[in-house]
C-alpha cells in the first residue's frame, strides 16, 4: 500500500481522511500550555501524533460500530474517568471514551450481557478484609470512590472532612473531595458489585476493541500504533499541556505509550 499524507488509515477498506487528526494537533500546538509539547518534528512529536492518530481511529471505530447496530449516539456530553477506569481502559481508549459518544453507546452495547458472579464477589471481600478496627470515611474525588482511614489521609484535608456532613464537598490544602458516608470499619462493607461490574465492562471492551482493530483498521507508515516497539520511546508524559481527545483539548493524565 502506497503511503498518502491525506490518509489517516483504512477503516473496513475505506480511506479516513487525516483531516481531524491535523485539527486535533493544531489544537494542542495553540493551546496554552504548548510549551510543554515536544518540538515538532522531533521523534517525541511524531510518538505524540501516532498517539493522538490512534485516539481519532478508536473513535471512528467505534462510530462506525455504532452505526451499524443502529445505536442512539446522541449528543451525550464528555464524561471525565476516575484513576482506575482510566489505567485498566489504557490512555487511547479512556481518551475515546471520554471524548466520543459513539464510543461509550458501543462500551454499553459490547458489556451488556457482562456480570460477575458470587464466587468474585466474595473473593474480592475475602481479598480486602484486613480487620480494620475504627472509623473508615468513603470519600469522592475528580479521581473516583473510595474508603479511607482518616489517619491516612492529608491532615488539612481529614480536619476539614471531620466536621462535614455527609454528602458535604470540601476543599483545604489543595485537596477537594466529597464525603459520601462514615462508618465503623468491621461493620458492613460497601456492595462492591458495581465496581467489580464496571471493571469486568471495561476488560471485555478492551478486549473487544483488540479484535475489532486488528480486523478493521489498517495503518498507514508515519502513523504506527505509539506501543510499537520499532518506534522510539514516547514521551507523552511531557506534555502536560493536554491531549486532543473527542474533538476537544483536555489535560493529560496518562503517560506511557498509550496501549489500547
Amino acid at each position: 500500500m502506497s503511503h498518502d499524507d491525506a490518509v489517516l488509515g483504512l477503516l473496513d477498506g475505506r480511506a479516513l481522511p487525516r483531516t481531524e487528526l491535523d485539527r486535533r494537533l493544531a489544537a494542542l500546538r495553540r493551546g496554552p500550555r504548548s510549551s510543554a509539547l515536544p518540538v515538532v518534528g522531533s521523534a517525541e512529536d511524531r510518538q505524540l501524533t501516532r498517539w493522538v492518530a490512534q485516539v481519532v481511529l478508536t473513535e471512528e471505530l467505534c462510530a462506525a460500530e455504532a452505526t451499524v447496530r443502529g445505536l442512539d449516539v446522541g449528543a451525550a456530553p464528555p464524561v471525565r474517568l476516575d484513576q482506575r477506569a482510566a489505567v485498566e481502559l489504557g490512555s487511547i481508549t479512556a481518551a475515546a471514551f471520554e471524548g466520543s459518544a459513539a464510543v461509550r453507546a458501543v462500551h454499553e452495547a459490547v458489556t451488556a450481557d457482562v456480570t460477575v458472579t458470587p464466587e468474585a464477589v466474595a473473593a474480592y471481600r475475602a481479598a480486602t478484609d484486613r480487620g480494620a478496627v475504627g472509623p473508615v470515611w468513603r470519600l469522592r474525588t475528580p479521581d473516583g470512590e473510595f474508603e479511607a482511614d482518616p489517619d491516612t489521609l492529608p491532615v488539612a484535608l481529614a480536619a476539614a472532612l471531620r466536621s462535614a456532613e455527609a454528602g458535604a464537598t470540601v476543599s483545604a490544602g489543595g485537596w477537594t473531595a466529597t464525603l459520601v458516608e462514615r462508618r465503623e470499619a468491621g461493620g458492613p462493607a460497601a456492595d462492591p458489585t458495581p465496581q467489580l461490574l464496571a471493571a469486568a465492562r471495561r476488560t471485555a471492551f478492551v478486549r473487544w476493541l483488540d479484535n475489532a482493530r486488528a480486523h478493521r483498521l489498517r495503518l498507514v507508515p508515519g502513523l504506527e500504533h505509539p506501543g510499537d516497539p520499532a518506534q522510539p520511546p514516547p514521551a507523552l508524559r511531557d506534555v502536560a499541556g493536554g491531549v486532543v481527545a473527542g474533538g476537544g483539548v483536555r489535560p493529560a493524565r496518562w503517560g506511557g505509550s498509550g496501549a489500547h
